[in-house]
């Protein structure tokens, strides 16, 4: 198997042959690219309208627009004409539009779309092409009138193509038609400005202006598409600026390079197999593939979702199923040389891309080349380093996704911030540090709402073991030494003497206390100390004598490894904090035969 690419264009490019061969992928010829179809003009052979038809699919809840693959690339936006070849929106294929603020343009636009094919005719020489042109010699604008309700229905939005009438296939399928659209969208500009491609390292290539097709399918990025590569200022286009095509000489991309790569994400965006590769992760939209087709690359994306084999979005898929059960079982084992028992080569080449919105363009948020086995050996050692003493229920997973821990960094998704997903992907793909960020972001979160969950332990576990060597167990080790784990020992065998001594109490010291304790320790330990016998002569009271006994002993056993109180608490103490405060509420609440049974603290 080659090794990987390093640069993600010309992954791309490399992957349009694959998904070309693979007919699940519906990927569009050179010249042609998928457009969003919701009506057909169905015409006689002679020319005459027969029906304005709806073309949506109408198989789900609300009927929706047909992707179809036209001839020519999206619409460009802006002021000026532009007509497309045999398909557009309403206003050029009717010199119709609902609700229209501008009537004149929409005439300008029907007579520069009838222009543009009345001139073709005789060179397309094709019957059905005639019969287009003929609609368009013979229609008026002021007709469409007539067809008002179903055009403000299903054809407000979309494009249409034409039809004749007891044809299955559409006139820009027609072979003539098709033939002579392939020959003349192939045919090389002789003015285009020739170079060699960045991304093949071909010379005397026909250097693209502008690369086509759009990028569709990003979150958060304008519905009509957005550029990877784009200049608009004067100074991006400094270099040779007299020339006329000085923006294709800045980063110059063959055409042909620029359409199967761009093509190839849009597949992978927005396709029809766009599930199996594409995911959200924080801000951004993230991208996957393999090299060579590869039975994990068909149930990754459920599992970077989140999902496992109980998971009901994978409850009808028997063969899902038992793929991710297999995958899982790899990760708490074998790791990559274990990928066989999926069929599958380790040394397969693996991408993952990131994108962000940013305007009409879009920004790599990360990118990352590899092989399939390391992808799984990595997993497997983030996995390891979150591994902890895990709570049952769904909310607490074995394996949680990149966004769902992330998810943890903010009170809502929105305030995840937008420069920590890629590093955090990149740390969990390459086996690298974490971001400090990500720990800082989840301590901020326990402070806010004083909630220290499973995966935020979990997080906070794995920052310690890889970013500052630490040995942290899954679950309670009474003989760390460190100071701020034996005080989050602490504080929480004094919430946990609260609780006994204060059934039902709404708010413990976990509440008001948690974020200066987890500090400036010196400055509140004292007081909880004072309050905590009140506390427990209460609880003895009301529980037995026993419950004092253990208690005061566990309390005496981790202050016994207190020579002082800290006075600040920094990003790795108040981590180790954290987690003596967990480990000792999950051992609290540890079960065993008898439910009434306080877990005993080790010796």
């Amino acid at each position: 198997m080659n090794a990987p690419e390093t640069s993600p264009l010309r992954a791309l490019d490399l992957l349009y042959d694959r998904l070309a061969n693979d007919e699940r992928y519906d990927l569009a010829r050179p010249g042609y690219s998928a457009q969003k179809v919701s009506f057909s003009i169905v015409l006689h052979p002679d020319g005459s309208l027969s029906a304005i038809q709806d073309e949506r699919d109408a198989s789900g809840k609300k009927p929706l627009a047909r992707l179809l693959t036209l001839p020519g690339q999206a619409k460009p936006p802006g002021q000026g004409l532009n007509p497309c070849f045999l398909w557009d929106n309403s206003a050029y294929l009717l010199g119709y539009k609902t609700d229209d603020e501008k009537p004149e343009r929409t005439a300008k636009a029907f007579a520069a779309f009838r222009e543009r094919h009345l001139a073709l005719e005789s060179t397309v020489a094709d019957p059905g092409f005639s019969a287009v042109c003929a609609f368009l010699r013979a229609w008026t604008p002021a007709r469409a009138l007539e067809h008002k309700i179903q055009l403000d229905d299903f054809a407000a939005t979309g494009f249409g193509v034409f039809r004749l009438v007891g044809e299955r296939c559409y006139v820009h399928d027609r072979p003539t038609i098709a033939a002579y659209w392939s020959k003349a969208s192939l045919a090389a500009d002789p003015d285009a400005t020739r170079g060699q491609c960045l991304i093949t390292g071909d010379t005397d290539q026909p250097l693209a202006q502008l690369i086509e097709p759009a990028i569709k399918g990003v979150s958060g990025a304008q519905s009509s598409g957005a550029k990877i590569i784009s200049f608009n200022c004067d100074s991006f286009t400094s270099y040779r600026p007299e020339h006329k095509d000085a923006q294709a000489l800045v980063s110059p991309i063959s055409q042909s390079s620029a359409f199967r790569h761009a093509t190839a994400l849009n597949a992978l965006l927005a396709g029809p197999q766009s599930r199996l590769h594409r995911v959200q992760i924080g801000d951004a939209t993230t991208v996957f593939w393999t090299g060579a087709p590869t039975v994990t690359e068909g149930f990754l994306a459920a599992f970077f979702e989140g999902n496992t084999p109980e998971s009901e979005s994978v409850a009808q898929d028997e063969t899902l199923r038992a793929r991710l059960g297999t995958f899982f079982e790899v990760l708490r084992s074998g790791g990559g040389r274990a990928l066989d028992r999926l069929t599958d080569d380790a040394s397969t080449p693996f991408y993952v891309l990131g994108l962000s919105p940013n305007a009409a363009r879009l920004s790599v948020r990360f990118w990352h080349a590899g092989t399939l086995g390391s992808l799984v050996d990595h997993l497997r050692d983030h996995y390891d380093a979150l591994r902890i003493v895990r709570p049952p229920g769904p909310q607490n997973p074995e394996f949680p996704a990149a966004w769902q821990l992330l998810r943890q960094t903010g009170r809502e998704s929105k305030d995840i911030s937008p420069l920590l997903a890629g590093p955090f992907l990149r740390a969990v793909l390459t086996g690298t540090p974490y971001p400090a960020t990500l720990a800082s972001a989840v301590l901020a979160r326990i402070r806010a709402d004083r909630d220290l969950s499973y995966l935020r332990a979990a997080i906070l576990k794995a920052f310690l073991n890889r970013n500052h060597d630490q040995q942290i167990p899954m679950s309670l080790d009474a003989t760390r030494p460190e100071p701020a784990y034996r005080l989050g020992r602490l504080f929480a065998a004094l919430e946990k003497t609260q609780e006994d001594a204060l059934p039902g109490i709404n708010a413990t010291i976990r509440d008001r206390f948690y974020s200066a304790a987890s500090a400036t320790p010196s400055t509140v330990f004292p007081r909880l100390l004072r309050t905590y016998q009140h506390h427990l002569t209460k609880a003895a009271g009301e529980r037995g004598i026993g419950l004092k006994v253990n208690r005061e002993r566990l309390v005496q056993e981790i202050c016994a490894g207190l020579a002082d109180m800290p006075a600040h608490l920094g990003l790795e103490g108040q981590s180790l904090f954290a987690l003596g405060y967990y480990h000792q509420r999950q051992s609290f609440f540890a079960k065993s035969d008898d439910a009434t049974t306080e877990a005993q603290p080790a010796a």
